[in-house]
């Protein structure tokens, strides 16, 4: 007798939520179809019944772990903000400081696993087959619209903002001691607004 569509829904539900998870905090190449799902309490031979192949699994997970990570950036950035308001009696719009302040903090740093997916992912996927690639193209396209429309800049130069901060980020990572860490955060902060303070208005 075979499943419900719900509950077919509901474990490919699963299934995505794992491998999103999965792939943000080891990377597209650590996903194994049968630690997957047994992971999501499946079994192996139920996978084709949700999805065609591997790569059609990571090209979406991909996807949810990209947009789950623009929404927490969206947060994030709203967040800081705030925080930096004068008075908390309005919520005060977004800003690229904000923006730039809430990527290159501490807190997205150490965040590796529910962070920002283009600067865990970004390499996996410059490696990967086509459809991937095309999903994080699509995702870099839209952080430099949001860095443009935030800034209020041209295309280029929220290229440039995009690139150090997804770079600065992944560096902080990299960097074992945690002074070193911090000051790659700061650096990068502060070169971005003294970019944005001397660009013609």
């Amino acid at each position: 007798m075979g499943h419900s569509q719900a509950d077919k829904a509901q474990s490919r539900e699963r299934i995505l939520r794992e491998a999103a998870a999965q792939i943000r905090d080891a990377g597209l190449e650590s996903v194994s179809v049968a630690r997957l799902m047994r992971s999501a309490g499946l079994t192996h031979g139920g996978f084709y019944g949700h999805f065609a192949s591997r790569d059609e699994l990571l090209a979406e997970a991909l996807q949810r772990a990209l947009v789950e990570g623009a929404a927490a950036s969206r947060a994030a950035t709203a967040a800081a903000a705030t925080s930096a308001a004068p008075t908390k009696a309005a919520a005060p719009a977004p800003t690229f400081d904000a923006f730039a302040r809430s990527y290159l903090s501490r807190g997205h740093r150490d965040a590796r696993a529910s962070g920002c997916a283009v600067a865990a992912l970004a390499a996996d996927a410059a490696r990967a087959e086509a459809p991937v690639r095309a999903v994080m193209s699509e995702h870099v396209e839209r952080f430099i619209a949001r860095a443009a429309e935030l800034a209020g800049s041209s295309d280029e130069e929220a290229m440039f903002a995009v690139s150090a901060m997804v770079g600065g980020l992944l560096l902080s990572r990299v960097l074992v001691d945690a002074d070193r860490s911090d000051a790659m955060l700061k650096a990068v902060r502060a070169g971005l607004a003294e970019r944005a303070a001397s660009a013609p208005r």
